[in-house]
């Protein structure tokens, strides 16, 4: 139940970071006063509730589990999140990007096996 749990703070902090920048750009796309701008809004609204949802998930693994234990699968997100954003957004990873993953990736390893 607890990896479950783990799992459901990971995407849900994620999909929270990738809905809040695809909201911020729609938001930017469009004039004020344009329709579609409330599609950007719905989508901010989402982010807002994925980001929630993965706070008071955040909040009962605290209550449960050592810090030094969750904090590795917290790194985890940043990882996650610049893959993903490139994979949804488009978004470009530069070679010192990757380089940072990989560095953040021996981090949580490391971290993990103490």
């Amino acid at each position: 139940m607890t990896a479950l749990l783990i799992v459901l703070s990971l995407v849900t902090i994620v999909a929270g970071q990738l809905l809040l920048k695809a909201a911020m750009n729609k938001l930017g796309e469009f004039a004020k006063g344009d329709p579609r701008r409330r599609q950007a809004w719905w989508i901010f609204a989402g982010s807002i509730f994925s980001m929630t949802i993965s706070f008071f998930v955040n909040i009962g693994l605290l209550q449960k589990l050592e810090l030094s234990y969750l904090f590795p699968f917290q790194d985890l997100s940043v990882i996650l999140i610049a893959v993903c954003s490139a994979y949804f957004l488009k978004e470009r990873l530069s070679a010192t990007l990757i380089t940072g993953i990989l560095l953040v990736t021996a981090g949580v390893i490391l971290v993990s096996a103490s």
